[in-house]
């Protein structure tokens, strides 16, 4: 086995230079296959509020560049234990959400067929019932951690019953989840009525709520998060707007009151030794981004997920 083709060295080439991959990491047409491939969904016809999230994966590439080969907080450098490729951006149709579930569906499986974990920039957070029903095809009902400020457990807004408000209500209902095995992280909010939670709790999720971080801290968070997920595999959804918009202000649906980047990225490296079989990043509107604040974060969180796969290799 050839050693895995990294980042672009950035003490010979600057930063500030192409590739314009996430991390500056190879396409996937550079080398000859992929542990971990990173590809982009540029789809918000989603959305319930702010759009703009279909230019969320650019900017997340854009605002990746910084980021160093070596992560001093698990102790392991990601792209040299695994081969880490972007993959470039899924075409799918702004117009017909139906048909673009379906488009992400065939292109995940697709490049899941030879064992390649995918790590999925959004795009609204619609996107991530197809990658589950990609993933449960193979693995059965999953675990599923669920980063976000709303619950995405709502019926149908307008009538509609794919939305970034609606897909782990679906997940459910299609049998995709693992009720036993699924959670929320950084809930907080007004919610439409108390039944809202009460729905949630039988479509198979406990909460962790934001203001679980200033009574209990990041350590009873991760305990209580690993106790939940153990056993078996998890996908990881992270919606930029857990952070609160001091944050991450370039999203589409903020709320006060929100987690730090740095309550996020820690809790994330709780998921080392974990079965983690995917994860996305989702609504990342460039539009309300001042000085990338937001984009920032959704690269060091990108970072710190393929930290934990190249970590759970061992």
């Amino acid at each position: 086995m050839t050693d895995p083709i990294g980042p672009v060295d950035a003490t010979r080439r600057p930063r500030y230079t192409e590739p314009g991959t996430f991390a500056r990491l190879p396409r996937i047409d550079q080398v000859d296959s992929a542990d971990v491939s990173i590809v982009g969904i540029p789809f918000d016809s989603g959305v319930s509020y702010r759009p703009g999230a279909r230019f969320g994966p650019g900017h997340v590439r854009a605002s990746s560049k910084l980021l160093r080969p070596y992560n001093p907080a698990v102790g392991i450098e990601p792209f040299a234990v695994q081969q880490v490729a972007d993959c470039g951006d899924i075409a799918v149709n702004p117009f017909d959400i139906a048909e673009a579930i379906e488009t992400i569906d065939t292109a995940v499986t697709d490049l899941r067929k030879d064992g390649s974990k995918v790590l999925t920039i959004g795009g609204d957070h619609t996107i991530a019932l197809p990658i589950l029903r990609s993933l449960a095809r193979d693995h059965g009902p999953i675990g599923v951690l669920h980063f976000d400020a709303h619950l995405d457990t709502w019926d149908t807004y307008f009538g509609a019953p794919f939305t970034h408000g609606t897909p782990f209500r679906r997940a459910s209902e299609e049998g995709l989840i693992d009720m036993e095995r699924s959670q929320h992280i950084g809930i907080r909010g007004p919610l439409y009525s108390k039944h809202d939670l009460e729905d949630d709790a039988v479509l198979g999720f406990q909460v962790i709520r934001s203001d679980d971080y200033e009574f209990d801290g990041v350590a009873s968070i991760v305990e209580r998060m690993r106790k939940r997920l153990s056993g078996g595999p998890v996908y990881v959804s992270v919606d930029i707007d857990v952070l609160d918009p001091a944050h991450a202000p370039g999203t589409g649906t903020p709320e006060a009151g929100g987690m730090t980047s740095r309550e996020l990225l820690n809790t994330l490296r709780g998921l080392v030794g974990l079965e983690v079989v995917g994860a996305d990043i989702v609504e990342v509107a460039p539009a309300y981004d001042h000085a990338e604040i937001t984009g920032i974060a959704a690269a060091h969180v990108g970072y710190e997920l393929l930290s934990v796969l190249a970590a759970n290799r061992g």
